[in-house]
């Protein structure tokens, strides 16, 4: 499964974006590796670590978190019989 992040779009809360607490811990991880590759951070942060700049990034809605629309099937390469 892919995760986009639409900068600055609306204002969001953990209910209606994130279905579970797995799915922030993801969301905030990504956007804290995009911090750690040079992204500007969004706010300002009291903290200096990228986790915790996500995670309030997040938390203030400046990241939006965007499911694919539709569901992928695997696809089994199974050999010839």
């Amino acid at each position: 499964m892919s995760y986009n992040f639409c900068i600055g779009v609306k204002r969001m809360t953990i209910e209606n974006a994130f279905h579970n607490k797995y799915s922030l811990v993801k969301g905030a991880a990504r956007r804290a590796r995009q911090l750690q590759s040079g992204a500007s951070p969004l706010i300002v942060a009291k903290s200096m670590k990228a986790c915790r700049v996500a995670q309030d990034e997040i938390k203030q809605g400046h990241v939006k978190f965007v499911l694919p629309e539709r569901v992928v099937e695997p696809v089994l390469d199974l050999p010839p019989q």
